[in-house]
């Protein structure tokens, strides 16, 4: 039998073996969908019964609170620019908070990602153990670490960065160790060839390929943790949030402060996201 008869007999039972499996993914998506949608109303109406007012009942009235408080601010717009001046070092906190926390997570980050890393990890056999710490991390929200560092150590700024900085060392860990899978391990073996140490070999062989996108990752971990040292103020952890929470507990009378917040932390949030994106893409586009 000839070899294009072969192929033509061939051909059939690849359509219809490639037609099956088409057909199973289809099956398998439709399935993923209805369940994926049932756990939605199923969790849509439980959240609905417990929740005290209704959503349906309260949807009518979601507005209220915008106008009733833009309309207290809207009185007290000639003390807007004292409020600035009040809040600013509480601002000042929130980013600090951020960027100790950013520093922190992204060095040890570095170090975890890089003993995660198959054909660089200084103990190969420890891989996995690396690897499930940065799975811990990631997957511990930053508020349930800050209310147990809060529980044990007291209110402030330290419990927020802490807990930032925990989170921020699985999340970056993780980024890192990707970026670090792409990396040509030949100028590793040609250090490992001379004798050089496992640090030396990081160091030099490396991190010099790697850097630029450590840096862009690090810069969008920044802007992240700036959202999350605000949250975390809510919860007793200083900054900018706290003097947020303060100002809504007090409710009318002081949507004055919560607005001017409000602006602080946008324009903060903004002029941040354009900075570090502007470093980021000239990081990037260096590196290439």
């Amino acid at each position: 039998m000839s070899t294009q008869a072969i192929e033509k007999s061939a051909a059939p039972d690849l359509r219809e073996s490639y037609l099956a499996q088409v057909q199973r993914k289809h099956l398998y998506n439709a399935i993923f969908l209805i369940v994926f949608v049932a756990l939605l109303i199923g969790g849509f109406i439980t959240a609905n019964d417990r929740n005290a007012g209704g959503f349906w009942d309260g949807l009518p009235n979601i507005f209220d609170f915008p106008a009733e408080m833009l309309d207290d601010a809207s009185q007290k717009l000639t003390q807007f620019p004292a409020h600035f001046i009040n809040f600013l070092p509480s601002l000042l906190e929130t980013i600090n908070i951020a960027g100790a926390a950013t520093l922190i997570g992204a060095i040890a980050g570095v170090f975890i990602s890089l003993l995660a890393t198959r054909g660089l990890a200084k103990w190969p056999r420890l891989i996995p153990v690396f690897r499930r710490v940065m799975d811990v991390l990631r997957a511990m929200p930053e508020i349930v670490i800050a209310l147990v560092l809060i529980f044990i150590m007291g209110g402030g700024p330290v419990p927020a960065m802490i807990a930032i900085a925990l989170h921020t060392i699985g999340a970056l860990g993780k980024l890192f160790s990707e970026v670090n899978e792409n990396a040509d391990i030949k100028s590793v073996e040609g250090l490992e060839s001379v004798g050089a140490t496992w640090f030396q070999r990081m160091w030099l062989g490396i991190l010099p390929q790697v850097i630029p996108n450590y840096l862009s990752y690090a810069l969008l971990r920044f802007e992240i943790n700036i959202r999350a040292s605000a949250i975390l103020g809510f919860v007793g952890s200083g900054g900018i949030g706290y003097e947020l929470k303060n100002a809504m507990s007090w409710g009318k009378g002081k949507y004055d402060e919560a607005a001017v917040i409000f602006i602080l932390l946008f324009l903060t949030i903004v002029l941040v996201d354009q900075l570090s994106s502007y470093a980021r893409n000239k990081l990037i586009g260096e590196s290439r």
